[in-house]
């Protein structure tokens, strides 16, 4: 079995965005919950996962992170709007 690989973007308790990858979403996204994931997520707690997207390599989830890390608010909920 391929190895899979997500960039996932987390709404906060403050209404904000993180944006991360990983090989596992929901594993990760526990990790945040416990204060063991990114510094941001431990004093920004996440609610939920309002969007994750697929990637065949680690190489274009991280290019995946960076994209989005870069674009604005707005950019960043048209792009979750238009998932789901």
């Amino acid at each position: 079995m391929d190895k899979k690989y997500f960039t996932y973007i987390l709404l906060t308790e403050q209404n904000t965005l993180y944006c991360g990858y990983t090989d596992d979403v929901e594993k990760r996204f526990q990790a945040h919950l416990e204060g063991k994931g990114a510094k941001y997520t431990r004093s920004h707690k996440p609610i939920k996962i309002v969007y994750q997207k697929e990637f065949e390599t680690k190489s274009d989830a991280m290019k995946e992170e960076r994209r989005i890390k870069k674009l604005s608010r707005f950019e960043k909920l048209k792009l979750i709007n238009n998932i789901q």
